[in-house]
């Protein structure tokens, strides 16, 4: 089965759409790349978006707008995968959507609101599409989060050692093979939204790690930043700008300082908060994808902070970092598509595994394969 897969991350930059042929031989699921390509949010749609991210309180008018207008960019992205990545053959969208609100209060997560209306890319594709993933485990009592660990799970089954998946977003998660999973914090979120502010929003992001490289770490700030409760909180446990977010860094105490300091600060928190994330599980390797990854200065003080831990980009063993989620949920919608399960309940927190998401058909309605005999146990790429 062609598969698009569509994600927008935390850092809400653009929309990944990454193509993939995905069939079940046996006891694994094997997944032959077929590539990915961006398209950026124009600007005044990015603009709206952060205007409506927490703490800002908005009308519904404009969660109306936001969700068409996502759902007409996710639209156009899948669009273009099929027509440059699938020659037009591809049978499947998986929607990822938006996150603009993780409900999570006192250790549970009570609900969670992806925006991004699949008819847009059901009308626009003519093909069937899953979305709204992450309700379904909420509602069988799971964090809704890292939804991408199951496919973690299946693609670093059997490598030598103890090697977790770690995802630097705007949010950062890991996968232990165990099935343990959680958001270790922010990734990008509060390095991203001190750029901005500092920038009196000329810079949506520390690009390259540049001004975190030019600072100094300021260590009261630090030992602040530090102190958060939700470090200590046991897994699973998910997160998001419902807590890390521009206000969050003004209560924090950042006025007065060089931004430069305040990047470099930020980042080593980043790095110091996913390193003791990785030693808690005993991990022996790291497979790093996101856009962190991208970010030299950050990648630099993770490596020297988990000393003898191979730190690694997934581009090494054959998923491109910028596009893992997207080929993560076209894995996912496939699972859901053959009446399998998309969930690990251990790394959720759900009672039970779950087939995730709501289905809109295409326009020659809804026929879905067989449904699968049984559950793949490893995840091979082609």
């Amino acid at each position: 089965m062609l598969v698009i897969g569509l994600m927008s991350g935390t850092s809400y930059d653009a929309v990944d759409a990454a193509a993939a042929e995905l069939r079940l031989d046996g006891d694994a699921l094997v997944l032959k790349p077929l590539g990915t390509v961006s398209e950026p949010y124009d600007g005044a749609l990015r603009e709206l978006l952060a205007a409506a991210l927490p703490p800002a309180a908005v009308p519904l008018a404009q969660v109306c707008r936001l969700d068409t207008r996502i759902g007409q960019a996710f639209a156009a992205a899948a669009v273009r995968a099929d027509r440059e990545l699938c020659d037009g053959r591809a049978e499947l969208v998986a929607s990822h959507g938006q996150t603009v609100y993780h409900w999570a209060d006192g250790g549970r997560v009570h609900g969670t609101l992806q925006l991004g209306q699949p008819a847009w890319i059901a009308e626009a594709t003519g093909l069937p599409v899953v979305a709204d993933f992450r309700p379904r485990d909420v509602a069988a009592g799971g964090q809704g989060a890292p939804l991408v660990s199951l496919v973690d799970l299946l693609w670093l089954r059997g490598r030598a050692g103890t090697p977790v998946a770690l995802n630097i977003g705007g949010i950062a998660n890991l996968t232990a093979p165990d099935g343990t999973a959680f958001d270790t914090g922010p990734g990008c979120a509060l390095t991203d939204a001190a750029a901005w502010e500092f920038s009196g929003g000329r810079l949506a992001y520390d690009a390259d790690g540049a001004l975190a490289a030019r600072g100094r770490v300021h260590g009261p700030l630090l030992d602040r930043l530090l102190a958060e409760p939700y470090y200590a909180r046991p897994a699973p446990k998910t997160t998001g700008k419902e807590l890390f977010h521009s206000g969050y860094l003004r209560a924090a105490g950042v006025d007065g300082l060089p931004a430069e300091d305040v990047l470099a600060t930020l980042t080593e928190l980043t790095a110091r908060t996913v390193a003791d994330a990785v030693r808690s599980v005993g991990a022996t390797e790291v497979v790093a994808s996101g856009g962190g990854t991208r970010n030299p200065a950050l990648m630099a003080m993770l490596r020297h902070r988990l000393p003898g831990v191979a730190v690694r980009v997934s581009d090494a063993l054959g998923l491109p970092s910028q596009a893992k989620e997207a080929y993560a949920f076209a894995v996912l919608g496939f699972l859901t598509a053959h009446g399998l399960a998309g969930t690990e309940p251990v790394s959720t927190g759900a009672r039970h595994p779950s087939i995730l998401g709501s289905v809109t058909p295409g326009r020659d309605g809804l026929r879905l394969p067989p449904p699968a005999r049984r559950a793949p146990v490893r995840l091979e790429l082609e």
